[in-house]
């Protein structure tokens, strides 16, 4: 074989390459078609508040503090900055950057309007100054440290020049009922907004936990199934041999015994060749589960290959051990197997072995299948020690 034919052994398919760059769009789409929904329930909450504080700034122009105009003016510049926000997420710009909500640029954008009104409209002032709660309250919901000190640098760039480079007559209208009625609901409002976000931010969080857990369970199932056999629910190979190392040192650690079986399914080849597959794979189950129902809760039990078994029996010395295996064989030879075939009889053979002191894990491992060997060529159905 050349090296191009190599080379191409080991590279995917095209269809397989397309079925993957199609996956990979599609959970692209979904990820975007979330933020999109996200920006829109934000940008939702962002027009709310600009016609909440439109309809206090109307009392205000009843009660005489302020020019019409200013309300347009108010009207106009939050349309404007909500149109381009909602163009601009509708087009996927946010999804250029990493913080797709743009949190930086609105803030100092909303900071921006908020400081032009205070000084245009000064002797209502307070109220435009109270929108900086609302707005540095959205923002904290999705800064992180560095957007945090940019927004709060930005925030005393703007306010330090308006108090302290001015003299403007920032006020707070409660000369007749009517401006006390707009202070009132100004502040009302505003701590039901900030409120507001509270609340979001507990949601959000719980939300934000329960997802948490979702994955770590999520996780925690994966590497289960990392570790069992897929047909017989015993450990698999790899996860078997890791707890034989580990029960190994343990032993040794503690100077305790350590006995381990090779179990071998009699005849398996033959039940395959006369019951089918599908059959030899109910009988794999069915033994997997048996030898389960009938071990100690710290004993390990794997799938060491094949009808091949591994089954680790910490702190039992050897009699016990052969004990234990001579138990089991007679439970798997008694079960009622006719119900895979009427003529269908299942037992096993064992080689079974104790660890001596700073034994290697291959060393105990030849061992136990030398006495399996012993065991099969002595008949089957039978356990013998080494």
């Amino acid at each position: 074989m050349g090296p191009t034919a190599a080379l191409s052994g080991t590279l995917p398919d095209p269809q397989t390459r397309a079925e993957d760059a199609r996956a990979e769009d599609a959970r692209t789409l979904a990820v975007r078609g979330r933020r999109m929904r996200q920006r829109r329930h934000m940008l939702d909450l962002i027009a709310a508040s600009f016609m909440i504080d439109a309809a206090i700034l109307l009392i205000y122009v009843q009660a005489g503090t302020i020019p019409s105009i200013v309300v347009v003016a108010f009207a106009v510049s939050g349309a404007l900055v909500g149109g381009i926000l909602f163009a601009l997420s509708e087009s996927g710009f946010n999804d250029r950057f990493s913080d797709h909500y743009l949190t930086v640029p609105i803030a100092v954008t909303t900071l921006a309007l908020i400081i032009g009104f205070t000084v245009w409209a000064p002797q209502i002032g307070a109220f435009f100054l109270f929108e900086l709660f609302v707005v540095f309250g959205f923002a904290s919901l999705r800064a992180d440290r560095r957007q945090a000190l940019i927004l709060w640098t930005a925030l005393l760039c703007a306010l330090v020049p308006l108090f302290l480079l001015t003299d403007l007559p920032i006020g707070m209208p409660h000369d007749n009922s009517l401006e006390r009625l707009a202070t009132l609901l100004a502040l009302v409002l505003t701590v039901g907004r900030c409120t507001f976000i509270g609340v979001f931010s507990k949601a959000l969080r719980d939300s934000l936990y329960k997802r948490g857990a979702q994955l770590r369970e999520a996780y925690q199932r994966i590497e289960e199934l990392a570790e069992l056999d897929e047909l017989t629910g015993a450990y698999n190979r790899r996860c078997i041999m890791r707890h034989l190392d580990n029960e190994i040192e343990r032993a040794a650690r503690h100077c305790e015994s350590l006995s381990l079986a090779l179990i071998d399914l009699d005849w398996f080849k033959r039940i395959n060749d006369t019951f089918g597959h599908p059959i030899g794979d109910e009988v794999l189950r069915t033994f997997a589960i048996t030898i389960f129902a009938n071990i100690r809760s710290f004993d390990r039990f794997g799938r060491y290959g094949g009808e091949e078994f591994l089954l680790l029996l910490p702190n039992t010395s050897d009699d016990e051990a052969r004990l234990i295996l001579d138990r089991l064989r007679m439970i798997v030879a008694d079960l009622d197997w006719s119900a895979f075939s009427p003529s269908m009889m299942v037992t096993l053979s064992a080689g079974v072995t104790t660890m001596t002191l700073q034994e290697s894990t291959e060393a105990v491992l030849a061992r136990a299948d030398r006495a399996l060997y012993e065991a099969k060529h002595g008949g089957r159905n039978r356990v013998a020690c080494a």
